[in-house]
């Protein structure tokens, strides 16, 4: 789904105050997220997404009835419009500063404090989405790399199965990372509910883990992050396997950008190739 065809649906949807050409893109991924006036949309890239726009609409209302700070929806459900999902939110006032990673730990604290919802979460399927991810990617990619990527998948499925806690399982965020933290004039707010799940609370704070040890994360943040949560998911000998999960996930979320971007094929090459090498030293670049 490119921007043309997203704004196509957007304009369809008919729920912004205005035309859909005003509105301002602000990401193109799995989703387009569009901000227009006083509402954002997300538009899905395609029908199948739609059970998880739904669930992500419940996991709003459950927070603010938990009074959690995060997004609130501004339509109760998502709509399907030419096979797209669409969900409609408030959108929130400008940020007073960036979020960093305490932000985060904190908004991790409440979130994993909280008791089951009454509906169901899913577990984090963490390498649920890695077939299509490549199937999206299709010929833009060695066809040798995308079976690499399958069979680490596929061991690392078995061996995070395996794994015994230090924490409590329930629910997690499931992306957890300061883009993911907005920071309003009444404190951080968390953002992108989609991939809340029912899990190894362990899975939430593997993530910037990886931060530290693949994108740059300054070591003083990662112990900022650590101090404001109260544990260092580095000591759990658990680690290395939700990480080395999370490495497979995200190559394969690069592969699906690879057809027709040279700058994401660039990096798809760069990640497996690390991983390939078993060099955890090479950096990775957010995409």
């Amino acid at each position: 789904m490119d921007e043309a065809r997203a704004r196509e649906v957007l304009a369809a949807a008919g729920v912004l105050p205005g035309p859909a050409e005003d509105a301002r893109l602000l990401a193109l991924g799995e989703n387009a997220v569009f901000a227009a006036g006083e509402l954002v949309v997300k538009v899905g890239r395609d029908a199948e997404l739609l059970p998880r726009a739904r669930r992500e609409l419940d996991i709003a209302r459950w927070l603010a009835g938990a009074e959690v700070p995060a997004v609130r929806a501004a339509v109760p459900e998502p709509l399907l419009v030419h096979g797209h999902p669409v969900t409609v939110w408030h959108r929130l006032p400008d940020p007073v500063r960036p979020a960093g990673p305490r932000d985060l730990a904190g908004l991790l604290r409440l979130v994993h404090a909280l008791p089951a919802p009454a509906f169901a979460l899913p577990p984090r399927d963490l390498l649920g989405g890695v077939e299509r991810w490549l199937r999206l990617a299709g010929d833009a990619i060695d066809p040798a790399d995308a079976a690499y990527l399958r069979e680490r998948r596929d061991g690392f499925a078995s061996a995070a199965a395996a794994l015994t806690p230090r924490l409590a399982p329930g629910a997690i965020h499931g992306d957890a990372l300061p883009r993911n933290v907005h920071i309003g004039p009444h404190g951080p707010v968390l953002l992108d509910l989609e991939t809340f799940a029912a899990d190894l609370r362990e899975h939430d704070l593997v993530v910037m883990a990886l931060s530290r040890d693949r994108y740059g994360l300054p070591a003083e943040s990662y112990d900022a992050f650590t101090d404001a949560y109260g544990w260092d998911v580095r000591a759990w000998d658990g680690c290395a396997v939700l990480r080395g999960a999370r490495e497979t996930a995200s190559c394969a979320w690069v592969a699906q950008h690879a057809p027709g971007n040279p700058k994401a094929l660039a990096e798809f090459r760069r990640r497996v190739a690390s991983l390939r090498d078993g060099d955890t030293s090479v950096r990775w670049y957010p995409f």
